[in-house]
């Protein structure tokens, strides 16, 4: 990619991810410029300024771009983000980048250039050129307060780096090998450090001299190049792609570097990754079951509780800290090892960074090999999706010809291109290994599949269907505490229901499934003089106290609580008390729609806080601007720790937002699966969601000297969620 030398500028190769009539998905490389608020398109490097783009568009803060994360097109891995238009989705323009630092780099120029007033107001969004863009017309017919967004875009960088909780560290350290910190969970450290749990999570720590990206490219790989640094990595495939930042893999482990006699392992697991905006990569394991990866004839299928890899950038970004934590049953018989020996395997797994150092050092600064296309052909596709390559590549071919008359033609191409998440939910949370199977005995599921065999989905015949798997599988996931599966759940009978009191409160937080106010002070908030020094302070209370919660299961989404009669809003209305309420409703998608509404109540008169006011009354997108969420998992497994993190979030920027205005009350509606990053976040915690103890914290973010210092609107604390305890209406 070119980087430009003038400021407002950015150009490079791009490629344009379109649908054919067929419906399949296809790239053609482009060269893009976008200056000021003009984003062109060219098939080739324009040699002067006059020469015309083939298509040109105005952008404005009516666009949207959002992260579709990786995505395999022909063989071809692109890292993928789309330009929409808040007036209507279905103007959208796919681009596809082919790394992941070319494709943030664009999303925050894209991201500056909604900033900036539009030199054209009246105009539309797509400019006159020699053709716009078919089939995908981004157009706006309103403007928008661009100045609203300048503060979340400028801001972004500084406060990606910080946390905005303050909590201990949930690390110990317990030594030094070969170049590397290892830590482990504090909840198994005791006064003289003798105490360990049987599948303790263990981290190794290490510097290692090589770009972030490059790393994550190195770690993501299942190909040749993986053999240069993984001495535990014998085989790995593809199982399922789920979407951009979610996929199933399966890895075959070499035997030689177990203790003797221990069968060789594999291990299946769903993984997730994501790109954070200091540069920062995190890559999350979970092991699960799949239907197209049964157990494998002549392995035992370790349980890799939560595991993975942060990976920071140092240096401005020529070295990385490198963070791999593990935490894995190996499903061994408990006469025949000792928990110290498992800790011990694991312990050697996680020292893998050292090897990994050592690969870096080597290249000395090469990183071609990292982007060789091996990642294209051994990571993206499923075992399913290699058979018959040569007549794939045939049709493809004659696709894409038909397309080419048609990109020259009128271009009336009608598919659009949302839904690029279409991926079913067919694995599984792995049980207990008392529910299960045996260790290293042989498996109570037999199964004639060979490391490269037979179909990948065979069914184990000790059960007579995929629907008797299904059930038992799901029977064990609902029985099971630490793994839940809310997709599957279904309630008993309706209930009466009365808005803002499903969820019980229990200020001592011991209960579970329950709800209590968070401390204010865990929070960081922006203080008085945050525009001169960056510098956020402890919160000292919240705005609104909170009065009730819900945690409700339909089938449909539940819209506009506090409209409802028996709400406790209206319950208030009815009395004639001029309280005010907030109302922040978040809506988890799936088999059945899951609610979690917090219920906020504003005492003083709402004219007494003018920032509140001005939200309350304001448009949607100032609304949107300048709503801030802060989560925090204060009780419950790393991985979830990591896939959810600490930092302010503008909720409005990263998912769908609906507001209701009442008389009395102002709802906001959050779409959590409106986001492929989101969803990833979401599965995670429903996994392990009755172990988990969540706190969150709602602010509106202060941008001008007389809206600082912030203040938190309110805070909640969610103890132990049970899926199966929500109110069915």
């Amino acid at each position: 990619m070119d980087m430009p030398q003038n400021i407002g500028r950015m150009e490079g190769w791009l490629y344009t991810i379109r649908s054919n009539r067929f419906g399949l998905q296809f790239s053609r490389k482009r060269y893009f410029i976008l200056e000021e608020n003009c984003l062109k398109c060219y098939k080739t490097i324009p040699i002067s300024e006059a020469e015309e783009p083939v298509r040109s568009a105005t952008v404005d803060s009516c666009i949207r771009v959002t992260d579709n994360g990786r995505e395999s097109i022909n063989r071809k891995v692109f890292f993928i983000f789309t330009l929409y238009s808040t007036l209507n989705h279905n103007d959208q323009l796919k681009l596809g980048a082919r790394s992941s630092e070319e494709a943030a780099e664009w999303i925050r120029s894209l991201q500056n250039a909604l900033t900036k007033e539009c030199p054209h107001p009246a105009k539309d969004f797509v400019a006159i050129s020699k053709r716009k863009w078919p089939p995908i017309r981004l157009s706006v017919t309103k403007r928008v307060d661009c100045k609203r967004l300048i503060d979340y875009y400028s801001t972004l960088h500084t406060e990606a780096m910080t946390s905005d909780v303050i909590a201990p560290s949930p690390w110990k350290i317990f030594g030094c090998q070969n170049g590397l910190r290892l830590f482990k969970e504090a909840k198994d450290w005791d006064s003289s450090g003798g105490h360990w749990d049987d599948h303790p999570a263990v981290m190794a720590v290490g510097v290692v001299d090589g770009t972030s990206e490059a790393i994550f490219q190195t770690l993501m790989s299942l190909g040749p190049l993986r053999s240069e640094w993984d001495y535990c990595f014998y085989r790995g495939s593809m199982v399922e792609h789920l979407d951009g930042h979610t996929d199933i893999i399966h890895k075959q482990l070499y035997n030689d570097w177990f203790p003797r006699g221990l069968k060789r392992r594999d291990l299946l697991l769903r993984r997730y990754w994501r790109r954070d905006d200091d540069g920062t990569y995190v890559i999350l394991y979970q092991s699960v079951i799949h239907k197209k990866c049964p157990p494998q004839k002549g392995y035992v299928r370790a349980c890799l509780k939560s595991g993975g890899y942060v990976i920071t950038p140092l240096n401005q970004g020529t070295r990385s800290l490198v963070k791999h934590m593990l935490a894995v049953d190996w499903k061994s018989w408990k006469l025949y090892m000792r928990p110290s020996s498992e800790r011990s395997i694991t312990i050697r797994m996680i020292e893998r960074v050292a090897a990994l150092r050592e690969l870096f050092r080597a290249k000395a600064g090469n990183y071609s090999d990292f982007r060789s296309g091996e990642i294209s052909r051994q990571i993206m596709l499923p075992q399913i999706e290699k058979v018959d390559m040569n007549v794939e590549d045939e049709t493809l071919e004659k696709i894409e010809q038909d397309h080419n008359s048609i990109e020259e033609g009128t271009g009336k191409l009608s598919r659009s291109l949302t839904g690029l998440n279409n991926a079913s939910d067919e694995f599984f949370d792995v049980p207990n290994a008392n529910e299960m199977m045996d260790c290293d005995s042989d498996n109570e599921w037999p199964s004639e599949v060979s490391s490269g065999g037979d179909s990948p989905s065979t069914v184990p015949l000790r059960l007579s269907s995929a629907a008797g798997l299904v059930k038992k599988l799901h029977d064990l996931a609902v029985h099971k505490k630490n793994y839940v599966d809310l997709q599957g759940l279904t309630g008993k009978d309706s209930t009466v229901c009365f808005y803002g009191a499903t969820l019980q409160k229990d200020p001592s937080c011991t209960l579970p499934c329950s709800w209590a106010a968070a401390d204010p002070s865990t929070f960081l908030i922006r203080g008085e003089n945050y525009l001169r020094d960056h510098k956020k302070v402890k919160s000292k209370g919240t705005l609104m106290q909170m009065v009730g919660a819900d945690w409700l299961r339909s089938s449909h989404r539940e819209d506009d609580l506090g409209s409802r009669p028996d709400s406790i809003v209206q319950k208030y209305a009815t009395q004639g008390r001029p309280e005010f309420f907030f109302i922040v409703n978040i809506q988890i998608p799936g088999s059945s729609m899951h609610t979690l509404a917090m219920y906020y109540m504003l005492k003083t008169p709402l004219e007494d806080t003018p920032l509140l006011q001005k939200f309350v009354n304001g448009d949607d997108a100032f609304r949107n601007s300048r709503f801030k969420l802060i989560p925090y998992i204060s009780k419950g497994s790393w991985i979830v720790k990591q896939s959810v993190g600490k930092k302010a979030c503008l909720v409005g920027q990263a998912l769908e937002v609906n507001y209701f205005r009442g008389k009395t009350y102002l709802e906001l509606q959050i779409d959590a699966g409106s986001s492929t990053i989101a969803r990833g976040v979401v599965s995670l915690v429903l996994g392990y969601l009755n172990n988990l103890v969540m706190e969150m914290a709602f602010l509106i973010q202060g941008e001008t000297e007389e809206e600082l210092p912030e203040i938190l609107l309110g805070t909640c604390r969610l103890n132990h969620l049970d899926a199966s305890k929500s109110v069915l209406v």
